[in-house]
């Protein structure tokens, strides 16, 4: 089987490339080959290769700037996922669509199920879903949406990373401790997709799931477990301390988000339901505690 990734330099393309089965010939590409805003380009490499299964990881992820930049965010996240769903309908190729948590407003108190109700709080999120729905319109039940949340890897820059930097530089740390959901290794999320184009070979998408055999399947993938950035960044230090990647720890205090306020509106509560993903997938999530000190050890062995 054929499949053809996009994003290849981003941490989840990384994390697949890295974790790819040895039955799968893979084709990656990364922005400066494919810009996948560019529906030229997106044609010419999408048909020369025909793929049985894209995996769009290539997005837009600047949430701040987002705000700004909105025409930018929507050309690669709407555009850019509408250009993917048609070349895939003309190619009969099946695509695997990650989107995000920012789908969501955060006033649920129970976790999201992709049933339920999209209300973006900004621009980022907002593109995101009007990629969803170019890609449901396109392509259907041949498209699979993947969910998930606060992502991390070895590869690329992200909480984890920073949060290494700061504590190795700075005397004290003030960390949101009032917007809870789950920390996501992509490693994880990696090994899920896998699964998922292994059990997609065998089946038909709409042979997956009970709703409409005419809309795309919406699953969610963090890891297990709730935490705030707060909860986050304490593990953080805590697991870093016990790996030797930090000499010492440092006093950590939460704040609320009204005190670090960013130019994005952040849902301040973002737990997805992961019971359906794990059911078709065959893949049990994993605490983020034991995702997140697996990924020290990764980055240890690195340094």
């Amino acid at each position: 089987m054929k499949v053809l990734i996009t994003g290849k330099n981003g941490q989840l393309g990384s994390e697949l490339q890295k974790t790819c089965p040895s039955n799968i010939e893979l084709i990656c590409f990364g922005s400066k080959e494919l810009d996948i805003s560019n529906v030229e380009q997106v044609n010419e490499l999408l048909i020369s290769h025909s793929p049985d299964i894209v995996i769009n990881a290539a997005a837009y992820t600047a949430v701040d700037k987002a705000e700004t930049d909105v025409d930018q965010a929507y050309t690669v996240n709407k555009q850019g996922a509408a250009n993917l769903a048609n070349v895939c309908k003309h190619i009969n190729a099946k695509l695997i669509h990650i989107s995000t948590d920012f789908v969501f407003d955060g006033t649920s108190t129970m976790p999201y199920t992709a049933g339920d109700t999209t209300n973006p709080l900004g621009v980022y999120g907002a593109s995101k879903l009007a990629g969803e729905q170019a890609i449901n319109e396109a392509l259907g039940s041949q498209a699979t949406i993947v969910r998930t949340a606060w992502v991390y890897s070895v590869f690329g820059n992200n909480f984890v990373k920073t949060m290494l930097r700061l504590m190795s530089e700075k005397e004290q740390l003030s960390i949101v401790g009032d917007q809870v959901g789950t920390p996501t290794w992509a490693a994880g999320l990696a090994n899920m997709l896998w699964a998922l184009v292994a059990k997609t070979d065998d089946k038909a998408p709409s042979e997956l799931h009970s709703t409409s055999a005419n809309s795309s399947l919406i699953l969610n993938w963090t890891d297990a477990g709730v935490a705030s950035w707060y909860d986050f960044a304490v593990a953080i230090q805590e697991l870093a301390v016990e790996q030797e990647l930090l000499s010492k720890a440092i006093p950590i205090s939460a704040i609320p988000a009204a005190s670090y306020p960013t130019p994005a509106k952040r849902p301040a509560f973002s737990v997805l339901n992961k019971a359906q993903a794990e059911e078709l997938s065959g893949v049990k999530t994993v605490h983020w505690r034991a995702q997140l000190k697996a990924m020290l050890i990764e980055l240890k062995a690195q340094a």
